[in-house]
Formats: structure tokens, sequence, C-alpha cells
């Protein structure tokens, strides 16, 4: 069981639970068609602020990104660990000095569960930082009245040459 705020979830202990789930839900559920969801829900599922951080898709796919690049590392619970690698790449490619963040109770990054997408983003000072400077740079532009942010072309590209991320 993760906490997350208010919310609880829950991981299967396995595969074959879960394929007993699926069947069961098989029989017990009635398909009904799925419902259109609306333009304003659709932005906020791609893109969207957590606080003062970047969540859904755009946010996870960053997450995944700078795990896979080996820039950010899983450190104690939900803490999240800066590499020696990614020091110098946040630094370089984004004039973020990750030396200078001050750490929260669970550092300068941990995961956060994003709701739509059911994995983890960055949140903490990392988190914030990120979200400020790709809005410095104009690569995520805020949506007025709303938590949705798009993404620009600048963003979208800087995006796929740095980490490789594709949206």
């Amino acid at each position: 069981m993760e906490r997350e705020g208010r919310h609880r979830y829950y991981r299967l202990a396995g595969p074959q639970v879960a394929a007993a789930l699926e069947g069961l839900a098989l029989l017990a559920v009635t398909p009904q068609r799925a419902r259109a969801r609306s333009p304003a829900a659709e932005a906020l599922r791609r893109a969207r602020t957590c606080y003062d951080h970047l969540a859904g898709h755009l946010g996870v796919a960053l997450a995944k990104a700078l795990e896979d690049h080996g820039l950010v590392m899983a450190g104690e619970g939900k803490r999240l660990e800066v590499t020696t690698a990614g020091r110098s790449w946040f630094l370089q490619v984004l004039e973020i000095e990750t030396a200078r963040l001050v750490a929260g109770q669970h550092g300068i990054a941990r995961r956060c569960l994003d709701w739509t997408e059911r994995r983890h983003h960055i949140a903490g000072p990392l988190g914030a930082a990120l979200l400020h400077r790709f809005c410095e740079l104009g690569w995520v532009i805020k949506e007025e009245g709303t938590r949705a942010v798009k993404l620009s072309r600048q963003g979208s590209a800087a995006l796929d040459r740095a980490l490789k991320i594709s949206l």
C-alpha cells in the first residue's frame, strides 16, 4: 500500500492475482461505452501542475526519462537522489544548480504518485525547479485559470533532444 495524501493505492501481489481479478471483473461488469473526456480534462491529463511541480503524462514521462538516463535514482522510501551525472546534466542543460536546492523532508526530490497516470512524477525542490525553469525557457506555458500547462513546440523539441521524450 502506498499513501498519497488522503488516498491509498494498493499493489497486487503478482501477475496471477491480476489475472484472477481481471477474470472476475469480466463476469461482474457489463461493458459500457467509454465516456468522452472534455477538452479541459484531456488537457489536465496531458500536462498540469501538481502544487509546484509538473504532473500528468508530461510529468511522468519526464520522471521516467530522468531515471532511465541515470540522472536521478531511487533512494530510501519515496526519495530520489540526483546522481553525479545528474548534477552535471542539470547544470549544463538546464542551469539548475542542484547543490543549491534546499532539501525538504524527503531530500531535494521525491516521487509523487500521479492520479491520472498511476505512475510517479517528481516533486520536491527539484520538481519545483524543473517547472520554474521550463516556464522560464518557454518550454511549458501555464493555462490561465487552470492547473493545465501546455508543452510548446520548442519545449517538445528540447525534451526530445535532451532526454528522448517525444509526446
